[in-house]
């Protein structure tokens, strides 16, 4: 009998804690959402390429230059079900900071001409569109950030992690535009640790595949080359935050990539935010809001204070090892 109501108090704990959950994920942001939330629109619409979805929106602030720019990358499973619409509200939010925003579109899996190496190329070749960009605009090409959301999230620490390509690798470039901190916003960090059985629940598919142009146990120079963790040590701070109730990247994955980095030397800190889900993050007016503005603005400033990557004198330990090496 004692076993019998130990089973039965067992099944009631997890029969409430599923219906907290089930509540709780239902009033949590969905997409669309996110997508209609009131916001002015950029200033600028600009093609970095011939594709229609080589474009990028530069939002400006009125205060004057130069300015500090965040490249935001959307997410979306790297798939074409979602685009930059989704990072508008807060591209709009950071400009009212004060802050240049390029939100960026480019070529995902299922595009065109997307997947291995185009999705990364794209992506590098929109940040560096900024040389061309920032005289006319006021842009200070000594701090840029970059923001991404989800599989935006990886794109966004793989940017700051370019400089580490070998010449041989099919997403080097020559002088890329040196990203000097990011903010992952549930995004993950090492793409090995995404299972291809959680992608096709979340996706419908396993984006990885194309994204590395052959089944990730395959292409073991792609992995190395196109996630982020395998690049590591990125020598730049690193945030990464997401919210408790997030089970499209739990916040474990960014828990493992934090403790990579931090092992690796870097300066990389994780943040949960208590009762968010996977879309409150890139929505201004939430609760999780704050923390992500207020952790974009801190590392403007210590960016302002010690100098861009690779000219900070000031800079501690492994960032000036690698600012000489570079």
């Amino acid at each position: 009998m004692q076993h019998f109501n130990r089973r039965v108090h067992v099944t009631l704990l997890c029969a409430i804690s599923l219906f907290i959950w089930t509540r709780a994920s239902a009033s949590l942001l969905k997409p669309l959402e996110v997508n209609a939330i009131p916001a002015a629109p950029p200033d600028y619409t600009i093609p970095y390429g011939s594709d229609p979805e080589q474009f990028g929106q530069l939002f400006l602030p009125r205060n004057s230059g130069p300015i500090p720019v965040a490249v935001v990358i959307h997410g979306g499973c790297w798939k074409k079900f979602a685009d930059l619409k989704n990072t508008v509200p807060m591209s709009d939010a950071l400009r009212n900071a004060g802050i240049a925003v390029w939100n960026i579109e480019y070529r995902r899996v299922d595009s065109e001409g997307g997947g291995w190496p185009a999705t990364y190329l794209d992506v590098a070749a929109a940040i560096d569109h900024l040389k061309t960009i920032a005289p006319e605009h006021r842009i200070d090409l000594k701090r840029v950030i970059t923001i991404g959301h989800s599989a935006g999230g990886h794109l966004a620490l793989w940017a700051a992690a370019r400089h580490r390509l070998t010449r041989d690798s099919p997403l080097y470039v020559e002088d890329p535009v040196r990203i000097g901190a990011v903010v992952n916003l549930a995004g993950p960090g090492r793409l090995q640790s995404l299972s291809a059985q959680h992608q096709q629940k979340v996706c419908g598919s396993v984006p990885i595949t194309p994204l590395l142009g052959g089944e990730i146990e395959n292409v073991p120079q792609r992995l190395h080359d196109g996630s982020p963790s395998e690049l590591l040590p990125l020598g730049v701070p690193q945030r990464l935050i997401t919210g408790s109730l997030d089970w499209l990247i739990p916040p474990s994955l960014g828990e493992e990539y934090a403790t990579l980095a931090k092992t690796s030397g870097d300066d990389a800190s994780m943040t949960v935010i208590e009762g968010a889900g996977h879309f409150e993050v890139i929505a201004p007016g939430t609760a999780a809001w704050p923390t992500v503005e207020a952790s974009v603005l801190a590392l403007l400033r210590q960016m302002s204070q010690v100098g861009p990557p690779c000219l900070a004198s000031e800079a501690p330990g492994l960032l000036r090892k690698q600012c000489q090496a570079h």
